[in-house]
């Protein structure tokens, strides 16, 4: 699966580049000279995320017998975002998202050893937790110098997040989870601009690290009692039109 994934991105990603350069027995068209001397650009983001929780178990979890394991799932997820970008020098610039959401579905794996039927459990339950993030990221970004109709650029910086659907879907507190809003983290990623006659179209990927414990652990609930510390993993590959 991962494979095939892998493959996609590759194939998508040499398209894209090699777009600008597609008319070689030709003299190469230079596009939007002026862009990059403007103090502001704006552009719309639009992007597929994978994440999951990292956790740590409880110590609670090797004194009983009931969940004998636990395992996070990788989900996939939506990201669309406005993007804003100030123009410090030549080869830096300060960008944020000022509107940006994240729709992600992760989800714990319990394996139990003596499932309850009355309340539907199996030998294998998963629990899924539904989100709807509000980002606000803010991030240096060092651009290389322009080839043709391509630059190439690294950034890194550090977001805040609030979960507008945190606990809001589970009505029965012994099937939840009970996590945070608040969040907040690291983000770095590698990315293109590619420049064509009337806008330029930037790939990106990307990676998040949550630094902020999201679990509320309550010691009356099954599936929270024996796990600890949970923080946020993502791996996010967008496009960015200006």
């Amino acid at each position: 699966m991962y494979y095939l994934l892998r493959n996609k991105i590759t194939l998508v990603l040499f398209f894209l580049l090699s777009l600008p350069f597609a008319s070689s027995a030709q003299e190469l068209q230079l596009n939007l000279l002026e862009h990059d001397d403007k103090p502001f650009h704006f552009g719309i983001n639009v992007g597929a995320n994978r994440s999951h929780y990292n956790f740590t178990h409880h110590s609670l979890f090797l004194q009983q017998d009931s969940i004998m394991g636990i395992e996070s799932i990788n989900s996939t997820g939506i990201n669309l975002s406005w993007l804003v970008n100030l123009r410090l020098n030549q080869h830096f610039s300060l960008r944020t998202y000022p509107l940006s959401l994240v729709f992600t579905e992760k989800a714990f794996q319990y394996s139990l050893s003596k499932p309850n039927p009355v309340y539907g459990e199996d030998s294998s339950m998963i629990k899924k937790i539904q989100g709807i993030t509000l980002a606000f990221p803010v991030q240096i970004k060092f651009t290389s110098d322009r080839i043709a109709n391509l630059k190439v650029y690294m950034m890194a910086g550090g977001k805040i997040e609030y979960d507008l659907a945190a606990n809001k879907a589970k009505k029965n507190a012994e099937q939840q989870i009970k996590l945070n809003s608040f969040d907040y983290g690291l983000e770095a990623g590698i990315g293109f601009h590619i420049y064509f006659p009337v806008f330029v179209l930037s790939p990106e990927l990307k990676i998040g690290y949550g630094l902020n414990n999201l679990h509320r652990r309550d010691a009356e609930l099954k599936y929270s009692n024996v796990v600890d510390k949970i923080n946020s993993r993502t791996i996010t590959l967008s496009l960015t039109v200006e």
